[in-house]
């Protein structure tokens, strides 16, 4: 009996998508019968993600990349806006994210917004990687590659914790942002932020007021 698979990837990079393409037929297995649709940015897919829903057949895995071009109309603003959007519109679909971003703290708001059934970093993937993602996700989800992991169990082994707020400034700052700035980044005022600051500063035992001091620590740590 074969298992049709519907796919849909979503990359801005079509030699990419073609490598992903090859290796998954290439690698299915000889009952599995894949279709896919490809989609290189937010408007793409969200047309196609649409229309599987109006003619009832949704899809059931989704590669996403997290760097896209937003949509025309401004509401989709990478490919993390559109896995929340699958997440609540196709909700039998297993979201396989694929990211070039490798610090903590997107890696911690992707699983903590979206909880991908498969998680890649760009830099890690093989094609017996995605192979192994893609049979693992459809059978016994989920499958996050060793640098995921590796961020994952840093952050579960450190006894610190750090709210979303917090990790937020220290992303900020480690991209270069300065404090005067950050208000406008988080919804805050400048003294909630000292305040904030002040508080990390104690966290990670730092005694200079110096922000790169603090980054070093919070990278040791595993926060950025």
């Amino acid at each position: 009996m074969n298992e049709k698979i519907k796919i849909l990837m979503i990359d801005d990079h079509p030699m990419i998508i073609e490598g992903y393409q090859n290796t998954l037929l290439f690698t299915k297995k000889d009952t599995q019968e894949l279709e896919i649709d490809i989609a290189n940015n937010c408007d793409e897919a969200l047309v196609y993600m649409n229309k599987s829903i109006q003619i009832a057949r949704p899809y059931d895995v989704l590669f996403v990349d997290i760097s896209l071009p937003p949509s025309t109309d401004g509401l989709m603003s990478s490919g993390e806006d559109l896995a929340e959007y699958a997440r609540k519109n196709l909700p039998g679909a297993k979201i396989i994210i694929l990211t070039m971003f490798n610090e903590s703290f997107r890696i911690h708001n992707i699983i903590k917004t979206i909880n991908p059934e498969g998680f890649l970093i760009k830099s890690d993937l093989t094609s017996s990687e995605l192979a192994s993602a893609f049979q693992k996700v459809l059978n016994s989800p989920p499958f996050y590659s060793g640098t995921v992991n590796n961020h994952i169990r840093k952050a579960i082994t450190s006894d610190i914790v750090i709210d979303d707020k917090n990790r937020k400034i220290l992303h900020l700052l480690s991209q270069g942002v300065k404090t005067k700035n950050l208000a406008s980044h988080l919804d805050i005022s400048l003294s909630a932020i000292e305040k904030r600051k002040k508080q990390l500063r104690e966290i990670f035992e730092v005694d200079d007021g110096q922000d790169e001091t603090l980054l070093n620590k919070a990278r040791k740590e595993g926060f950025v």
